[in-house]
């Protein structure tokens, strides 16, 4: 098989992946069958493989998620689709309060192998209920894991550890990388490298290619990556601020770990996410932080998020409220002024 050189066709590799391995697993979701493949095109061609495995299901975010629950609670994979991440909410039930608990709460543990995709984000026009960033409205729940795709983890070992972990997973993807590269072997483009460290899925630690010791450390989830290497680079080529970039697969539980040499030696951190503020993946992430390396912390670690606001449709207008590879930029460089 072709290495995958789109975001969305590597998810998809890695959907097909656990299809093959997994004769236990399932794929649910609205309009996910062939042709259409669901919104996004993630799993098209996957129902015409597997027909019996690949099922297109009501227009209903509770029943879906339910069902799949219930198909984990008795020993299989099942793996959702939510056509747009928003309506998650509808859902919220069977994650919290079912599949979660079902892991601990009947005297024994019991594995329950259920990831739920959510293709999130703005920066498509989609307007205020198709364009939200709700991670952090899962945060906190035990037994119950978040993660984030990114364009430099491999899918299908993402996919691989979410399963090995044998608990519920919501994972975001942002419809902004679907079309974006994949990036492969440590390189990035002309200016930047990566490494990954922690233990799996790990964190992508992006760099500028022959520079140490970064002037600030930016950590953001994948969907941002992109605008905050865009940022990295202006700043390096306008300000002479040199930035680290460290970007996790996991979210929730969050291990600080990986970026701790980086935070001890930069002069600041700055943790960017696209929700809104207030209860955050990034305050999180800053607590830890804190916890770990007061001592060695020259600044306060600085949160960057979109403005508290519904989401437009017009494009200069939600361009405005949701977090831009300028916003990035302009808050580095004023704390570093």
């Amino acid at each position: 098989m072709p290495r995958p050189t789109r975001v969305v066709d590597g998810l998809n590799a890695a959907l097909e992946a656990v299809l093959a391995r997994h004769p236990e697993a399932y794929l649910l979701g609205e309009d996910i069958a062939d042709p259409y493949g669901g919104a996004f095109g993630v799993t098209r061609g996957l129902s015409s493989r597997y027909p019996d495995r690949v099922l297109t299901t009501p227009i209903s975010e509770g029943a879906i998620v339910g069902a799949a629950a219930g198909l984990a609670l008795a020993g299989d994979i099942a793996i959702v689709e939510i056509m747009f991440g928003d309506f998650a909410a509808l859902a919220f039930d069977n994650l919290v309060n079912f599949a979660s608990k079902s892991v601990s709460m009947y005297g024994r543990r019991v594995p329950i192998r259920l990831v739920v995709r959510c293709p999130t984000g703005g920066n498509r026009g989609y307007g205020p209920t198709h364009s939200q960033s709700l991670q952090k409205h899962f945060l906190g729940v035990p037994e119950l894991s978040v993660l984030e795709a990114s364009p430099f983890h491999d899918a299908t070992a993402v996919f691989e550890a979410m399963l090995a972990r044998g608990g519920p997973c919501v994972f975001f993807e942002d419809k902004s990388l679907y079309a974006g590269p994949v990036h492969h072997e440590g390189r990035v483009d002309d200016l930047f490298r990566y490494e990954m460290a922690g233990s799996a899925p790990g964190t992508a630690l992006v760099a500028v290619d022959g520079l140490t010791d970064p002037d600030c450390l930016i950590i953001a989830p994948g969907g941002m990556s992109a605008r905050a290497l865009a940022a990295a680079r202006s700043l390096l080529m306008e300000e002479d601020i040199v930035c680290q970039l460290a970007v996790p697969a996991q979210l929730y539980p969050f291990d600080v770990g990986p970026v701790l040499p980086a935070v001890r030696a930069a002069d600041l951190v700055c943790v960017v996410e696209e929700s809104t503020a207030g209860g955050t993946w990034g305050a999180e992430v800053a607590h830890q932080v804190y916890s770990r390396e007061w001592a060695t912390l020259r600044r306060p670690v600085r949160l960057v998020h979109s403005l508290d606001s519904v989401i437009p449709s017009a494009s200069h207008l939600e361009a405005a409220v949701l977090v831009q590879a300028a916003d990035i930029h302009r808050v580095i460089a004023q704390e570093l002024s």
